[in-house]
């Protein structure tokens, strides 16, 4: 890990260096972002009652955030424990391949022990190739596919 890069939680200072990350990541995700999502979203990561937490890559050399990772508690039936999927995770194009990932997924699994979940879940999108390429040097592939059902 870049010795200059730290893993925190955000704090409302973080606002504006967050969003930017988050619109940047709505934007490769080709999603529609406005202020009201966005602040629905950061009001959640400010609230320690609500499930959704927010770990932020900061380099410390630049004094900026470069990075971050949307994690959440979501109950595994099977399993009868709850088990954390990760929503989010972003870091800034000019950051990558600085270790600003590895160093989230580090923070990530170290929460998870914390947690007592016995594994971290996410999805990526197909073509995210370079972001699977990490995901496969971490973590294993199973064997599900995920569908959405849109109801309108």
């Amino acid at each position: 890990m870049n010795k200059a890069l730290i893993i925190r939680r955000a704090t409302e200072e973080d606002f504006d260096a967050w969003s930017r990350l988050y619109d940047g990541y709505a934007s490769f995700y080709k999603v529609h972002m406005d202020d009201e999502i966005k602040n629905r979203l950061w009001n959640w990561v400010q609230d320690d009652h609500h499930v959704i937490n927010c770990f932020l890559a900061v380099d410390t050399s630049e004094a900026s955030v470069v990075g971050f990772a949307h994690v959440r508690a979501m109950p595994s039936p099977l399993r009868g424990a709850e088990v954390g999927f990760l929503d989010d995770l972003f870091v800034d194009p000019h950051f990558r391949g600085g270790g600003a990932a590895q160093a989230l997924f580090d923070r990530l699994e170290q929460h998870a022990k914390e947690q007592g979940w016995p594994l971290i879940r996410w999805i990526t999108a197909d073509d995210n190739y370079r972001a699977r390429n990490l995901y496969d040097k971490l973590s294993n592939k199973t064997m599900w596919n995920t569908y959405q059902m849109d109801i309108t």
